[in-house]
């Protein structure tokens, strides 16, 4: 009646189950003076601390008191030569978000009466910054209309004194009172010298663009900094920003689908595709749009090659008259409209634009970590934040182990089934082993189970930091022929909806026209 896994049979030979264990001598707990587990053995908690744990955690999972940092920045940056300053565009940018940034504070650093105001500061730079590289930047945070902290790091350079090919971004969060909270990094940046002229190859994939990858684009008026405005959603409308930018998930479209039905379609975009942007956080999306390259203030109507990192384009929508007219995405100050284009008099694949037409794109990452340090009784920064990835199930019979692989793992950490502890093994910073608990911990009625059992799949650190994580395990029934409880139970697991990476509906927003002589 025990979970059993969809791979091997056969599981490896001597290792635990989650309904015995070896002789007392094998069983003993192996772990250092510091209470971490050594690597290549399976560690529980005391019994004492797991149910000192396990009240803590069901309040956490009931209550999501989770604390949540998320780092947007784009995947390239322009390098900057002798005095300039090339701004990284689009800014990085940080969001705070969950109910635990306003639980009370941490014991020893309550509030003052009447204080107001941010409960933590931010300090964003470069990895190992070298002489030139630019200095570290303060966010101030500001508060949003959904409760979200906001906050943009606008004057970061990268300076031909750094001569590394990638970077890192990294952020020290502060609490008020001057506790440390802990140190995040972001994806690896690529350093380009400037945008690529020439005709891309497919031989250089760093540069393209897939379907199916997060992109930003802004407009940037006479190439003037101050000018600069950024596609994004406000209120459940396209808007272009002067101060926050949204990440959009570029997909192939096909004319021949119903609006908003994605099917997977792999490969680059190329100029000439028709693709379709969906905001990553609301899962608004423009109508199908035909990407075309830009020059001089013209879209090139016969150019096919692969699109390009920080290339000017322009998005014609489909219907339009033959030649060189139609109607492109376009802003109008704030607004996000159409613009009619006209057609070239001098070349018949050219089409006229208005500097508000064309846009700059680029991709964009975001990493988010998440924790809750309501049960932990100390003042460690909560960082490193481990991240899971992927989730793997193996063994079989009466045992089913649950293999966990991502990043910043450490031998401290317990995996944890709702508010069940597992049998842990650390294995490698980017791998972690446990047993699957029994199905009976989660309730004694299991053997007249006729739905599915569901459970988050969670961290412990060994000082009682939780970090939550968006995957959980199923148990789900096998019904036998014959009336009676399931035969057995079969053990799964999937992962939930990350919020803002996979919105849960897409729908179109339509823009109003714009007069051409604007």
């Amino acid at each position: 009646m025990d979970p059993v896994g969809a791979a091997d049979p056969s599981g490896p030979p001597g290792f635990l189950t989650h309904l015995s264990l070896p002789d007392s001598s094998e069983a003993r707990l192996q772990s250092g003076a510091d209470g971490r587990s050594l690597p290549g053995s399976w560690t529980r908690s005391s019994p004492e601390h797991t149910t000192i744990l396990r009240e803590g955690i069901r309040g956490c999972l009931q209550q999501q008191c989770e604390q949540t940092v998320r780092i947007l920045h784009a995947k390239v940056a322009q390098k900057s030569y002798g005095n300039e300053k090339r701004f990284f565009c689009p800014p990085p940018c940080v969001y705070l978000s969950g109910p635990g940034w306003r639980v009370k504070p941490v014991q020893g650093q309550a509030h003052q009466a009447g204080e107001t105001g941010p409960t933590v500061c931010g300090y964003m730079g470069l990895d190992g910054a070298s002489g030139g590289a630019a200095e570290t930047q303060k966010l101030n945070f500001e508060e949003q209309q959904d409760s979200r902290e906001f906050g943009c790091a606008k004057t970061l350079y990268i300076s031909d004194a750094d001569k590394r090919k990638h970077f890192r971004l990294v952020l020290r969060l502060v609490l008020r009172g001057g506790r440390e909270l802990g140190t995040f990094h972001s994806r690896l940046i690529k350093v380009i010298s400037k945008p690529s002229q020439k005709k891309q190859s497919l031989k250089n994939t760093d540069l393209c663009i897939s379907s199916g990858s997060k992109v930003s684009l802004f407009n940037r008026l006479r190439s003037q900094t101050v000018s600069t405005r950024y596609l994004s959603v406000e209120d459940g409308a396209f808007v272009a920003s002067a101060r926050q930018w949204a990440a959009f998930t570029l997909h192939l479209a096909d004319e021949h689908c119903s609006q908003g039905d994605f099917p997977p379609r792999e490969g680059y975009v190329r100029y000439g595709s028709l693709v379709q942007l969906v905001c990553t956080v609301t899962g608004i999306t423009l109508p199908p749009m035909i990407i075309r390259k830009v020059a001089k203030q013209c879209a090139l109507l016969d150019v096919d090659e692969p699109i390009s990192q920080l290339h000017k384009c322009a998005f014609q929508f489909p219907g339009g008259p033959p030649g060189g007219g139609g109607t492109y995405l376009c802003l109008a100050t704030e607004k996000v409209v159409q613009f009619q284009a006209s057609p070239c008099p001098k070349e018949a694949n050219r089409a006229l634009l208005n500097d508000s037409s064309c846009w700059t794109i680029i991709g964009t990452e975001s990493v988010e970590f998440s924790f809750s340090s309501s049960l932990a009784c100390t003042r460690e920064p909560v960082t490193p934040v481990p991240l899971i990835s992927t989730l793997e199930l193996g063994g079989g019979g009466d045992v089913a182990t649950l293999e966990l692989h991502g990043e910043n793992f450490h031998a401290g950490l317990k995996v944890w089934f709702g508010d069940v502890e597992a049998e842990t093994m650390y294995r490698s910073p980017r791998s972690l082993v446990c047993v699957v608990p029994d199905v009976a911990a989660f309730g004694s009625d299991w053997r007249r189970l006729r739905t599915p059992i569901t459970v988050p799949v969670s961290l412990v650190r060994a000082d009682g930091l939780f970090y939550p994580s968006a995957f959980s395990f199923t148990y789900t029934p096998e019904y036998s022929a014959r009336p009676g409880p399931p035969r057995r139970l079969r053990a799964r697991c999937r992962c939930r909806r990350a919020p803002g990476e996979h919105p849960p509906r897409v729908h179109a927003h339509q823009l109003p026209p714009l007069h051409p002589d604007l």
